[in-house]
């Protein structure tokens, strides 16, 4: 339990990306534990989900969508408001660009600061870093639900927010037509949780409760591969839930004996490493996650916000 290096600032290596055709013009692109992407057409457009964390990292994914459809972007979807899944949102030329409306003041309050942090937590993600034209700002935003019709037959895609999880604005996007679930971070299929803006204790309830009450036959996760069939799906959704409750468990007993926040690190590294150690970013995510877990059992309701210098503070606390 001894990572040398901050965060994933040396994990530099380029990832496998693979693209999936899960149905009849719904895709899915991902890349052995990197941020997942998709895109779902509509009689004459398409609806993309994510957009990756730089606009050449987008154009990447995008020439490979384009070798499937040409049809242009009307609705760019960010599923809540982190760097790595907006910054590149230029390079869509989507006509909306929607998210919760939670999301958009989130923006507001702190996409300055995660920008910087997780640039620095994640570099090899920051693909052209330069390349980024400041921070994406929603033109359309809903509070509970959204429904786009695909035309052509092809149903509907619904955009909701099941509640608090892994942030406060969290939106999924389901196929009820085709059964196919874009989960955003919610949900992670063999790839670690980050939790370090999460609500645990509403996620792991009735966030997780409400999505998997949609009999979800595909999901795709935040990172990680997809899911395919009802018993992978709530595999991957109840080993969500799984890697919350035990954080919650161990960092509360050890709050309960007045233990450190470096005990409580410690105790829940222990207590997941061996069925989750191995997976994408597990040493990178804990201590922000940890630290997190800490300050929501303390009684601090919403996140503290993430900057370079925090960052490095709790990184070097507990993971030094």
């Amino acid at each position: 339990m001894s990572p040398t290096s901050f965060a994933s600032s040396a994990d530099l290596g380029e990832k496998e990306q693979t693209l999936e055709v899960l149905a009849d013009g719904v895709y899915a692109l991902t890349a052995e534990g990197d941020p997942n992407i998709g895109a779902i057409e509509g009689e004459d457009f398409v609806v993309c989900f994510e957009a990756l964390a730089t606009p050449v990292a987008a154009q990447d994914w995008l020439r490979k969508l384009r070798e499937h459809t040409d049809k242009p972007v009307r609705y760019l979807v960010l599923s809540h408001y982190h760097a790595v899944r907006v910054l590149g949102a230029s390079a869509f030329d989507a006509e909306t660009i929607v998210s919760h409306e939670t999301t958009r003041a989130l923006i507001e309050e702190r996409g300055k600061e995660d920008w910087a942090s997780e640039f620095g937590r994640m570099p090899r993600l920051a693909k052209a870093a330069d390349s980024v034209p400041g921070l994406t700002w929603p033109t359309l935003t809903f509070a509970d639900k959204l429904t786009i019709d695909l035309g052509g037959g092809r149903g509907d895609l619904v955009l909701q927010h099941f509640g608090r999880g892994h942030t406060e604005g969290d939106i999924t996007a389901w196929l009820p037509k085709q059964k196919i679930l874009f989960a955003g971070d919610l949900v992670e299929a063999q790839a670690a949780l980050y939790t370090g803006d999460a609500f645990h204790r509403d996620w792991s309830t009735g966030t997780l409760d409400a999505i998997k009450a949609l009999g979800a036959e595909v999901l795709i996760g935040g990172r990680g591969a997809v899911s395919h069939g009802r018993d992978a799906v709530d595999a991957a959704i109840e080993q969500t839930r799984h890697f919350i409750e035990v954080m919650l468990a161990e960092v509360g007993a050890v709050q309960q004996r007045g233990g450190t926040l470096k005990e409580a690190f410690e105790a829940t590294h222990a207590a997941l490493n061996e069925q989750y150690g191995h997976w994408p970013i597990f040493e990178h995510c804990l201590p922000f996650d940890v630290s997190r877990v800490w300050d929501e059992l303390s009684g601090i309701e919403r996140p503290v916000i993430w900057t370079a210098e925090r960052d490095r503070e709790v990184w070097d606390q507990l993971q030094g």
